[in-house]
């Protein structure tokens, strides 16, 4: 056999050799690198605005009679929800369109009293704020809501605004302002139509959780549906949500991996919620508030925060709130205790807003009104409040009527039981917004 041939099948025969030995190798599967605590915390975080929304889609479905697309009209002065707004006429809807349809909001002409039509996305962002202040050319009539560059056609005498995607809340708003029935009738006159059948996406699977308990890891899964559900205008969204994207990777890539991230979001939660009621907005006069909301830029950690602790959040240009839990010595307001609030002649609260303003008493740790024997849970500046001689303003709240104020001024607080102060003001001045101004200490009387 010549040489060259031998040669040949030589190197053949190695090449067999190899090839089985390279066979009997068990395969190596690179391990999903584990992300940072950072990298977790904020991926939870960032994804968390978005369940909470899903999570208040879910329980509003779940509500007799609701579907999509049908203006919801709320009991005027209902108080069975958290830290109720008792001042106003609510009007809820969730509208859903698509590429080929559209939903026509008619909002009736209302004049010398607060109003607003406030309509948000899916991530808690507002949208718009139709009433005379943001919309001076058209505040009230027809508007069309469409899905993003949708060439649907509209009736010519309705303004089209465009959503950010398939779905958006509509939260509006109308100031009782003493006259129940005229707010009634203002209410009734929101009302929505159809053009077309859209199809109605499902909400993301995701499981029902308290604000107590957070949910856990579970938000990881199917994490791309729910970003892909609903477009997120921050301009931080595409980072974000690579993020969200790596925990979930590492998340399902073992059991082992999941618990080690279930366990790192029971350390978030907690740090969460303190952040969020003591940390996401300045401290002055020992009251929380004056950020501004509603739009967040890249600051999702605020935008979860909102949807967190009140969601559907409005704009600073509507209203700014301000929360006190302590009273001026920083210790935790009891219903049994006697406190005053008082307003200087220069600094009524009367003069920092265009719009009411208003303060509401709820126990803790429901948030919800208590009830007294007046049936009385919040004042404004419609109530019937007697001024000081040197023309300033004191405020009670009491178990009983203080001596030496006026029982008009006085919010019956429940004896015994820690209580929280919820201050609105709706269409504040710039002095407001920029936190030149702030509720007075809640002072404990002696």
């Amino acid at each position: 056999m010549p040489p060259a041939v031998t040669t040949v099948r030589r190197i053949k025969l190695i090449y067999l050799i190899l090839l089985a030995a390279l066979m009997t190798i068990p395969t190596i599967v690179l391990a999903e690198p584990r992300p940072d605590d950072n990298t977790i915390e904020a991926a939870y975080v960032y994804l968390l605005g978005r369940a909470l929304v899903i999570r208040q889609e879910n329980i509003d479905r779940g509500a007799t009679g609701f579907s999509y697309n049908t203006v919801k009209y709320d009991p005027i002065g209902q108080a069975d929800w958290v830290n109720p707004n008792l001042d106003t006429a609510y009007i809820e809807a969730w509208f859903a369109v698509d590429d080929n349809s559209a939903v026509i909001l008619e909002i009736p002409e209302i004049k010398g009293r607060y109003y607003t039509a406030q309509i948000l996305d899916e991530w808690g962002e507002v949208i718009a704020n139709i009433n005379e202040r943001m919309f001076p050319s058209k505040p009230f009539g027809k508007f069309a809501l469409v899905y993003p560059n949708s060439s649907v056609k509209i009736p010519p005498d309705a303004a089209r605004i465009e959503l950010h995607s398939g779905k958006a809340k509509l939260l509006g708003r109308v100031e009782i302002k003493g006259n129940k029935d005229e707010a009634l009738r203002l209410q009734h006159g929101f009302k929505a139509t159809v053009l077309g059948s859209p199809k109605i996406e499902q909400p993301p699977a995701t499981p029902m959780f308290g604000n107590k308990d957070l949910i856990g890891v579970e938000i990881f899964d199917d994490a791309d549906a729910k970003l892909a559900s609903a477009l997120d205008v921050a301009p931080n969204a595409a980072q974000m949500q690579q993020e969200v994207r790596a925990v979930a990777a590492y998340a399902a890539s073992s059991p082992e991996a999941r618990t080690a991230i279930d366990a790192q979001i029971r350390k978030i939660v907690p740090q969460f919620i303190d952040y969020t009621f003591n940390k996401s907005a300045p401290y002055r006069n020992h009251w929380v508030g004056g950020s501004r909301v509603g739009n967040y830029g890249a600051d999702y950690r605020l935008r979860t925060v909102a949807n967190y602790a009140g969601i559907w959040a409005n704009t600073s240009e509507e209203v700014i709130y301000f929360v006190a839990t302590k009273d001026s010595d920083e210790q935790i307001l009891n219903g049994s205790n006697s406190y005053v609030i008082h307003f200087s002649a220069d600094k009524l609260p009367g003069m920092v807003i265009d719009g009411f303003w208003s303060v509401i008493l709820v126990g803790v740790p429901d948030y919800r009104v208590v009830p007294n024997p007046l049936n009385r849970f919040n004042l404004n500046n419609y109530s019937p409040l007697q001024k000081e001689t040197d023309g300033s303003l004191k405020l009670a709240i009491a178990p009983k009527p203080i001596p030496g104020l006026a029982e008009s001024n006085w919010l019956p607080s429940p004896a015994g039981k820690q209580f929280s102060l919820t201050f609105r003001t709706y269409v504040p001045k710039e002095i407001v917004k920029v936190g030149g101004w702030q509720p007075p200490p809640v002072v404990k009387m002696n």
